[in-house]
């Protein structure tokens, strides 16, 4: 009975931070470029009762027998999937389509990453730099940041499908300024390390940022002006998931209250 105390309240702990975890999910419903999470558990060890041995009759028991002792959260496992893209005004607006992250310093001088493409045109000691909402410069394939010609109208840049940047000029003609918005992809994208503000850095689980750029093996992302990616959290799931995790949660309370119940009456055995 003690142990089924301990063990219920590993799986209340477990249920609160998926609670946790829904809660955030559908609280950045509306975030640009959002990627829900999903928790996920394990379980505890299992104590062992009775090991195989063998009966009065000297038949082996093929059965041991095992209990185990509860659960605990193993991970919050981000999903990468793509987000519905929403047209915006702004033409410092891109959205990615396809696996691709946008590239930025931070800072510290590191480079992060993020699907969050609400950029914006911003004057600085180096010029006209594209910059995230932070400040933060945007990179191009080179890892350099990428700066308007003094004369240029920052409402008269462009971007193309494949990244290239460029911009019209008095004239109404275009002029490419032989830059490339930097996007890079991960082998495990859900190995990434969130670092607050929609960004994210590189970790080993991750592996290494491939550009798309310079690497011939990955598939090329489009990027898309004037439009931004939504969140991929899906309300009517996420709604689902929480009831069932409230469910859950009862369950384990309903199993502490037995517990109680049941050492109570064995208590009152010896009156």
């Amino acid at each position: 009975m003690m142990r089924a105390l301990y063990t219920a309240a590993s799986g209340m702990r477990a249920q609160q931070t998926n609670v946790d975890n829904i809660s955030n999910n559908i609280a950045n419903v509306n975030t640009t470029a959002f990627k829900s999470q999903k928790t996920e558990f394990k379980s505890l060890l299992y104590q062992t009762i009775q090991t195989r041995t063998t009966s009065a009759n000297g038949e082996e028991k093929p059965i041991g027998a095992q209990v185990g002792l509860g659960t605990r959260v193993a991970s919050n496992t981000t999903s990468y999937t793509q987000g519905a893209l929403l047209e915006d005004e702004s033409k410092s607006a891109f959205a990615i389509e396809g696996n691709g992250f946008f590239q930025v310093r931070g800072a510290d001088g590191t480079t992060y990453y993020t699907r969050n493409g609400n950029f914006n045109w911003s004057i600085g000691p180096t010029g006209t730099t594209l910059t995230n909402t932070d400040g933060y410069p945007v990179l191009d394939s080179n890892g350099n940041t990428i700066v308007l010609p003094n004369n240029v109208n920052s409402g008269k840049a462009v971007v193309t499908t494949d990244g290239q940047v460029g911009y019209y000029n008095n004239a109404g003609a275009y002029v490419s300024m032989n830059r490339t918005i930097g996007l890079s992809q991960f082998n495990n994208p859900a190995g990434l390390e969130k670092a607050g503000s929609n960004l994210l850095r590189a970790t080993n689980a991750s592996g290494a940022a491939l550009n798309e750029a310079t690497n011939a093996n990955l598939t090329r992302s489009k990027i898309h002006q004037g439009y931004l990616e939504g969140s991929n959290v899906q309300v009517a799931d996420e709604m689902v998931n929480l009831i069932v995790a409230q469910r859950a949660y009862q369950l384990n309370s309903k199993a502490i209250t037995t517990s109680d119940d049941m050492l109570e009456q064995a208590n009152n055995l010896k009156r």
